[in-house]
């Protein structure tokens, strides 16, 4: 199964943060929802997760498989909830699913990037800087130095440009 992740970052490379001051661009937005759509999962962490209910942007994946990954929360009404990156590896593959979608959460991120679970990067690049926010911070002896091949990139439009990369799993 193809395991992509899917992160909007700033334009100097930490996670955007979203909030009422700072929404999220709506054209980032709308990409996910096409490429979950597409792969009709997605993976997210609880926190992630809750904030969305709170947004209301939960209600337009009604039709679709949503794991939660929580340690601490075994159930959320509506959704799959598990313990571990690879639990919901495996709950998607065991569903037949050929593509799972890996969204919201640094924490998140950087646990299925630490395993060496992630075949493939979607980074939304939003016209903002901040000063203070989260970063991907993978695992430094398996990822001193990766290789990774562009896909492909494109203007979303507002200001946000997507590149999308595989990762060298081979190096």
């Amino acid at each position: 199964m193809k395991t992509i992740l899917w992160a909007t970052l700033t334009g100097n490379g930490n996670y955007a943060q979203s909030g009422p001051n700072n929404p999220p661009k709506q054209e980032a937005l709308t990409d996910f929802a096409a490429h979950a759509q597409a792969a009709g999962n997605f993976i997210v962490g609880r926190r992630t997760f809750e904030g969305m209910q709170a947004s209301g942007s939960g209600g337009s994946f009604a039709n679709m498989d949503i794991v939660v990954v929580s340690g601490s929360v075994k159930e959320i009404p509506g959704v799959t909830v598990v313990g571990s990156p690879s639990d919901a590896l495996s709950y998607l593959r065991d569903k037949g699913y050929l593509t799972a979608l890996i969204s919201g959460g640094a924490d998140l991120h950087n646990a299925f990037l630490s395993q060496g679970l992630v075949d493939e990067l979607i980074f939304n690049i939003a016209p903002v800087l901040e000063g203070k926010g989260l970063n991907l911070l993978i695992d430094t002896e398996k990822y001193r130095y990766k290789e990774v091949e562009l896909l492909n990139f494109k203007s979303l439009g507002s200001g946000v440009v997507q590149v999308h990369y595989a990762i060298d799993h081979h190096m």
